[in-house]
C-alpha cells in the first residue's frame, strides 16, 4: 500500500503499476491537468511539481519531474501541485509576481516555472542570481523568454516567504510522521516493492533477481516514457534507512545508494571544491533532487558524469547480496558497454569515496553541446599527486572515450616525473590514443573527442600554472 499526502488528504494506492508515473496519476486518476507533459524525459520543466518530505525533523521541499518519477515513490511524502498555490481567492506570491512582471505568454510552461520558484519559496536559501538560474536551469520557455521571469523570481524571493503551507508546516510534519508509523504502509507486494531494509532487500532478490532496483528513477524510468518498455517488477530504495546515509569518517566518505546528489553535493564540496561546476551541470535541479550518486554508477553509461570522478579518486563500490558483502574497486566493476561485476542477487549499498590527501590537484572537466542539463561529449578528471612542482602520481579518467569510463593508464605514465607548472605535457597528451580509440556519434565525432581530451590536459597545466603564479604573488606581497 502507498500512502502519500495530496490536496489535504491521504491518498492511498493497493500495488500500484511500476510502469505508472506521477504525471499518470494525476492527470488520468486525479485531473490535475496544470501539471504538463512536454518531453517525458526530465528534460523541459513542464511536469515540475514539488514533494515535502520529513527528514531530520523538518521539511524539506524538492521540485520533481513528475514524468519520470513512478507514482511509488511517492510513499511518506506531500505531494504539491501547481492546483494548490491558490489559496482562499489569492494568487500564491509566486504566481502573482509571474503576473506582474508579465512572465507568462502561451503558458504552457508556467505551471512548471511556477513549482520551481515554489520549491525555492521554501528552502532555506539567500537569494542571488546564480541561485535563481539554478531553480529555473530545468525550466524551458520557448515563447516569453527568460527576463521578466528571473525579474519575478528576483521580486518574490526578496519578500516574505510566509504562505498558507508554511502556516500549516506543524500540520504536514505530523501527518507525514504519521504516514511513516503505518505498519503495514510499506510492505512489499504486487510488482511495486518497498523493502524496508537490506537484508529483506537482498531476500527478496534472492528470490527474484531481475527485479529492477529504482531510487529516484530520472534513468529508469525513460525505458518506460521512451523506450515505451513495460517494467514488470520494481524495488523502491528509498524506504531502506541504510541506504539514504550519508557518513564520513577519518579516512572515507560513504555514500548510501539512495543519497541523491543534491544531498551529497555539501559533503563531497567540503572535501573537493573542485567539483563545484560539474555537480552544478549534472542535469536540472529537479534531477539532482531525486537522482542518486549510486544510480550514475550502477547504470554503467559510458558517458556518466560520476564514474570519472570516482575513478580518479580511487573509489570503491560495497555490493550486498544474500550471500554477504564485498568491496569492489571501481575500476573494476565495469566491464562492458551497460556491464558490470555485480552479481545475480546484488546490488550497490554504498560507494566509498577517500578523504583528501594534501598533495591533490584536481580538476574535473565536462564538455557538452549544451552547458547546463545536458550529457557529456567528453568528460575528464585528473587527480593529480604533486610535490615540489613534480607529478609523483597520477589517475586520469574519462568518460564518453570508450564503451566504459576507464581510467587512462598510459597516460598516467607519461605524467609521473613530469614538472606540472613547465613540463611538456605533449607525450601525455599523445598517450591518450593509446588508451581511448572514441567513437564518432550524434554527439561529436572521434577526432573532436580525442582533441578536446587533450586540450583538457593542457587547460589543466595551465590553471596549475596560474595558481602558482598567484601563490608566488601573494606570498611576496605577505612577506
Amino acid at each position: 500500500m502507498i500512502r502519500f499526502l495530496h490536496q489535504g488528504r491521504t491518498v492511498e494506492l493497493a500495488s500500484p503499476s511500476p510502469d505508472d508515473t506521477v504525471l499518470d496519476y494525476l492527470r488520468d486518476s486525479t485531473r490535475c491537468t496544470g501539471t504538463k507533459e512536454g518531453c517525458a524525459s526530465g528534460d523541459c520543466g513542464a511536469c515540475t511539481v514539488v514533494t515535502a518530505q520529513l527528514r531530520d525533523g523538518e521539511l524539506r521541499y524538492e521540485p520533481m519531474n513528475a514524468c519520470i518519477a513512478p507514482v511509488g515513490s511517492l510513499h511518506g511524502v506531500q505531494l504539491i501541485t501547481v492546483e494548490e498555490l491558490r489559496h482562499e481567492e489569492e494568487l500564491h506570491p509566486v504566481q502573482q509576481a509571474m503576473v506582474d512582471a508579465h512572465g507568462s505568454q502561451c503558458g504552457f510552461c508556467t505551471p512548471g516555472f511556477i513549482m520551481s520558484l515554489f520549491a525555492m519559496f521554501h528552502a532555506d536559501t539567500g537569494v542571488d542570481r546564480h541561485r535563481v538560474l539554478e531553480a529555473l536551469g530545468g525550466n524551458l520557455c520557448r515563447c516569453t523568454g527568460y527576463r521578466p521571469i528571473i525579474d519575478a523570481a528576483m521580486q518574490v524571493l526578496a519578500g516574505p516567504r510566509d504562505d498558507q503551507f508554511s502556516a500549516a508546516r506543524d500540520e504536514a510534519v505530523a501527518r507525514l510522521a504519521s504516514l511513516g508509523q503505518d505498519d503495514d504502509a510499506s510492505e512489499s507486494g504486487g510488482t511495486y516493492h518497498l523493502p524496508r531494509s537490506v537484508d529483506e532487500l537482498a531476500a527478496l532478490l534472492a528470490g527474484q533477481p531481475d527485479t529492477r532496483l529504482v531510487a529516484g528513477g530520472t534513468d529508469l524510468m525513460l525505458e518506460v516514457t521512451q523506450g515505451l518498455a513495460s517494467l514488470e517488477t520494481i524495488a523502491d530504495l528509498r524506504q531502506i534507512p541504510e541506504l539514504g546515509e550519508l557518513t564520513v569518517n577519518e579516512d572515507c566518505i560513504e555514500v548510501g545508494a539512495a543519497v541523491t546528489h543534491r544531498q551529497a553535493q555539501p559533503v563531497l564540496l567540503h572535501d573537493y571544491p573542485e567539483l563545484a561546476e560539474l555537480i552544478e551541470r549534472f542535469g536540472a535541479l529537479q534531477i539532482r533532487s531525486r537522482g542518486t550518486v549510486a544510480g550514475n554508477v550502477a547504470n554503467a553509461s559510458p558517458i556518466g558524469d560520476w564514474p570519472p570522478v570516482l575513478l580518479a579518486l580511487d573509489g570503491s563500490v560495497k555490493l550486498v547480496s544474500s550471500e554477504g558483502e564485498r568491496v569492489l574497486p571501481l575500476s573494476e566493476f565495469f566491464l562492458d558497454y551497460r556491464k558490470t561485476a555485480m552479481r545475480k542477487g546484488e546490488f550497490i549499498r554504498s560507494l566509498l569515496i577517500p578523504r583528501r590527501r594534501s598533495n591533490l590537484f584536481l580538476r574535473a572537466y565536462k564538455i557538452s553541446k549544451r552547458f547546463e542539463d545536458d550529457i557529456s561529449s567528453v568528460c575528464l578528471v585528473a587527480a593529480l599527486g604533486v610535490e615540489d612542482g613534480l607529478i609523483t602520481d597520477a589517475r586520469v579518467a574519462c568518460g564518453g572515450m570508450a564503451a566504459v569510463p576507464r581510467r587512462s593508464e598510459f597516460c598516467e605514465k607519461q605524467l609521473i616525473g613530469m614538472a606540472l607548472a613547465d613540463g611538456d605535457i605533449t607525450p601525455a597528451i599523445d598517450a591518450l590514443c593509446q588508451d581511448f580509440q572514441p567513437i564518432t556519434d550524434a554527439r561529436a565525432t572521434a577526432d573532436y573527442r580525442a582533441t578536446v581530451a587533450g586540450n583538457l590536459l593542457r587547460r589543466l597545466q595551465l590553471e596549475y600554472r596560474g595558481e602558482c603564479a598567484t601563490r608566488i604573488t601573494m606570498e611576496a606581497e605577505h612577506g
